[in-house]
């Protein structure tokens, strides 16, 4: 669409529109296709029927010949160009497409044993949803701006897109400059050690958005709200990872409202869920059971679609039983629920 409003040339000379993960499966193979989950970011796809949006594109200026051929996760793409053989000194590889959005094939890999879960996929930036087999789009989900993204073996990945540990990490940096480089694991001690519920800021404010001094915007955040800004980095780190917990409430209370359901657990994946402290945190915000791992979620659901395109495993629910007899995972169950509760609402005072 920027192409199309600039009125740039490459339109006019473009043969067909791939993303960046149909792009290296091109270069691998040869073959030009477009695969599901990735294709959905793009929001040109109709959500109830899975293909291509055709009126909607051509509305926009934008040639409907650029969209190619739909494949599934799972789907095997081709086997290694006989030049990269060559080159690699290598034999014959298939290619299979995985859920080529990362966001996808981590979700494949939550070991999930009840039907009503939902996810975080928790790293720099976080992604809260549910899984589910049809698209949920309706007035609820329209104005809390939650998206239909195509996951795995049919199913929609209904979320949102929210703030992650980018704040701290951007503390990090900032105190880094200034002589004091700490690793992450002494400053969530620090904040583990510091008083609770000092200070509540909007993860998702604009201000925090860009890399920056991130604990004077802290400070400044505090001010504008007529707060007491935390000074020092315990206070910090603990008002950011307290507030972005407060955040997962938040989202998820609204999700469920757009569902008309509860969920039952919040599965937490990805980098993020090596921070204990902050998954503690989250389980005593959403006020629900929380599961966090695997680590590495993505690279294991792309694993898990491999074996399924090879018949290695039989379905995605085999491939999640494999999946949870693999990793190590840890439970965290919820505590102090008044205190949460009251803090969510000075949050939502905000």
């Amino acid at each position: 669409l920027s192409e199309r409003v600039s009125d740039s040339i490459a339109l006019s000379v473009a043969d067909q529109l791939l993303f960046i993960p149909d792009l290296v499966n091109y270069w691998l193979t040869g073959r030009k296709a477009n695969e599901r989950t990735i294709a959905s970011t793009g929001q040109m796809l109709d959500p109830r029927s899975g293909a291509w949006a055709i009126d909607l594109v051509e509305k926009l200026g934008i040639p409907s010949s650029l969209l190619g051929e739909i494949v599934e996760p799972g789907t095997v793409f081709g086997e290694l160009l006989p030049s990269i053989q060559e080159e690699l000194g290598v034999k014959s590889i298939t290619v299979v497409a995985p859920g080529s959005h990362d966001t996808a094939s981590a979700v494949a890999a939550v070991p999930v044993e009840v039907e009503r879960y939902a996810y975080l996929s928790s790293g720099t930036w976080s992604l809260l949803g549910m899984e589910g087999t049809e698209p949920v789009i309706n007035d609820g989900s329209f104005g809390h701006d939650f998206t239909n993204e195509g996951g795995v073996c049919d199913t929609i990945r209904v979320l949102k897109n929210i703030s992650g540990l980018w704040i701290v990490q951007q503390c990090k940096q900032t105190w880094a400059s200034q002589g004091d480089d700490m690793e992450y694991a002494h400053m969530t001690d620090l904040a583990d050690s510091a008083p609770p519920f000092a200070a509540m800021i909007d993860p998702d404010d604009p201000n925090f958005l860009s890399p920056g001094d991130m604990p004077a915007r802290i400070h400044s955040y505090c001010e504008r709200t007529t707060q007491t800004p935390p000074v020092d980095k315990g206070s910090i780190i603990r008002t950011s990872l307290e507030c972005l917990a407060l955040k997962y409430r938040d989202v998820l209370k609204k999700l469920e409202d757009v569902l008309g359901y509860e969920l039952d657990v919040l599965h937490i994946v990805g980098g993020g869920a090596k921070n204990k402290l902050l998954n503690q945190m989250a389980a005593n915000a959403v006020g629900r059971p929380v599961v966090a791992g695997p680590i590495e979620a993505a690279s294991a659901g792309n694993v898990l679609m491999q074996m399924l395109a090879s018949g290695d495993i039989g379905s995605l629910q085999e491939g999640r039983r494999l999946i949870k007899s693999s990793f190590e995972t840890e439970h965290y169950d919820p505590k102090d629920q008044d205190a949460w509760s009251e803090a969510y609402e000075r949050f939502r005072n905000l």
